[in-house]
This record gives structure tokens, C-alpha cells and sequence, in this order.
């Protein structure tokens, strides 16, 4: 069974909608106004709404879903270097760079908007071997379905 190692590379992208930052905000309840209000976030240093830097953050996440076994996030430090506005496209890139030991690994996250780097940071997870039901258990014919 596959499990990440050293040299392995997983990316995620996703096109952030304002559709997107408001199901956002409605979900974890930040509903800052440079999030929210296009006429006040025209007024700040952002020129218009941007993401909420969480919300690109999660694109991280799901390149580490990417990586072979089953990653489980352990910690995870972040520096914002740019905003990310409605309509641009992230795309996060996970790259396992160290074995740290008991199936701990180090790995770099970039978040990138075209040539721009929005957000940089490092990753410890846990790779572990994914674990398939046995055969048959739960499937239809047990169960009885035609």
C-alpha cells in the first residue's frame, strides 16, 4: 500500500467566485466587509473584495488529498503574500520534501495566482496506507440487491 514520500508533488486548483466567499463567510461566520462589501473594499489598499485567505488556504488541503495514501494534516504554517480577488484561479501545490519520522512528513505549500505566489508555507502531516473494506463487505450482493 502507497504511502507519500520525499519527491512527491500534488496540486488542487480552483476559479474563487464571489459565489464562493460568501458560501465561505456563511460557513465559518467571518463576514468582514473586505470580503463582503464591494463598495467598502474599493475603498481599501485591495481596490475591490478579496477572498478570504483561509478560503485558498483549503485548496491546500485538497492538494494533500492528492499525495498517495491517506494524508492526515498534523500542522501547518502560513504567510499570506498577496490577495486573491473574485475570479482569479489558485492553484495549490503540495511537495513532500522530508521524512521526519513515525510516518511524518514535511512538505511546502504554495498557492499561486498566474506568475504570483499569494501564500507560502509548510506542512507536517501523517501518511498512512489506505485501508479498503474487505472484499464484499457491505457490497450490493451482500445485501441482497439484484
Amino acid at each position: 500500500m502507497a504511502v507519500a514520500t520525499v519527491g512527491d508533488l500534488a496540486t488542487a486548483t480552483m476559479t474563487v467566485e464571489t459565489d464562493d466567499i460568501e458560501a465561505y463567510a456563511a460557513l465559518v461566520g467571518d463576514e468582514n466587509p473586505i470580503h463582503m462589501e464591494e463598495s467598502y473594499a474599493e475603498e481599501t489598499m485591495f481596490d475591490g473584495r478579496i477572498a478570504h485567505g483561509m478560503l485558498s488556504a483549503g485548496v491546500v488541503s485538497a492538494a494533500l488529498a492528492d499525495l498517495p495514501g491517506d494524508v492526515i494534516y498534523l500542522s501547518q504554517d502560513l504567510q499570506f503574500q498577496a490577495p486573491v480577488q473574485p475570479g482569479d484561479t489558485v492553484e495549490a501545490t503540495a511537495e513532500v520534501v522530508e521524512q521526519v519520522g513515525d510516518n511524518r512528513l514535511r512538505v511546502t505549500t504554495t498557492v499561486d495566482v498566474a506568475e504570483t505566489t499569494v501564500l507560502a508555507g509548510e506542512a507536517v502531516v501523517m501518511s498512512v496506507p489506505h485501508e479498503s473494506p474487505e472484499a464484499g463487505v457491505g457490497s450490493e450482493a451482500e445485501a441482497g440487491a439484484d
